[in-house]
């Protein structure tokens, strides 16, 4: 697989093709995670660096392996870490690549919550997430309270997704947007608490390395590595 063009094959004919023999056989193949798992941190990690030509040339083929509302939620989600000015034309993107596929939309709605319960909802999602000392959170300040019922309470109780692989995704977010140490640890223990162990969270940097480079990629590991070191 590639994502050049024909004439940035013939422009770039060497850079091309080691490339893609880097990003599309040799990462790949470097460990065990399948194809669904890799195309979700992908789709996260390119949001997260802001990779908007190469998230339009890799959805279609990631659609092979997510469903149309899981391609949605990552997307959707991705508004609580990057903010809308980052996400706003990645929305569009979307749009225009599943129209392309033929895709019927708008999506079946994945929401749970209302106005009256997602202040609830979402405290009750961050105490499953990340321990008995979240419960009264969002009492602290305006932002806590943002989190509970905004960042939990409206993408993290949606449909779509579990809480599994929401945690996957928000490691890729801010592993690839960088200079969030502090919350890629915070969400690397959640990771951990659902199941995403410390070898499965290094295996998905590697997958990240040609989308976010090595820089991002060696500080995520190092943030993996620290996390372990603690619990």
């Amino acid at each position: 697989m590639s994502n050049f063009n024909d004439e940035q094959k013939e422009l770039d004919s060497e850079f091309t093709k080691f490339f893609d023999e880097f990003a599309f056989d040799e990462v790949p193949n470097s460990n065990g995670i399948d194809d669904r798992t890799r195309y979700i941190v992908i789709l996260a990690s390119l949001l997260g660096c802001q990779g908007i030509d190469e998230f339009k040339a890799i959805l279609p083929i990631a659609l092979e392996s997510l469903s149309p509302v899981e391609v949605k939620e990552i997307v959707y989600q991705s508004t609580a870490y990057l903010g809308i000015g980052r996400v706003y034309p990645f929305i569009d993107a979307t749009n225009e690549v599943m129209k392309e596929e033929g895709i019927e939309l708008p999506l079946p709605s994945q929401s749970t919550t209302n106005p009256e319960n997602r202040l609830e909802r979402g405290s009750n999602a961050q105490v499953e997430l990340f321990g008995e000392q979240m419960k009264d959170f969002w009492k602290a300040s305006d932002i806590n309270r943002f989190l509970a019922a905004n960042c939990f309470g409206d993408y993290y109780t949606r449909d779509g997704i579990d809480y599994k692989a929401r945690e996957l995704i928000t490691f890729c977010y801010l592993a690839s947007l960088g200079g969030c140490e502090d919350q890629l640890a915070a969400h690397t223990l959640a990771n951990f608490m659902q199941g995403n162990d410390k070898k499965f969270l290094i295996d998905v940097v590697s997958q990240m390395v040609p989308y976010i480079g090595y820089p991002r990629s060696l500080n995520a590991i190092a943030v993996i590595n620290k996390v372990a070191e603690q619990v």
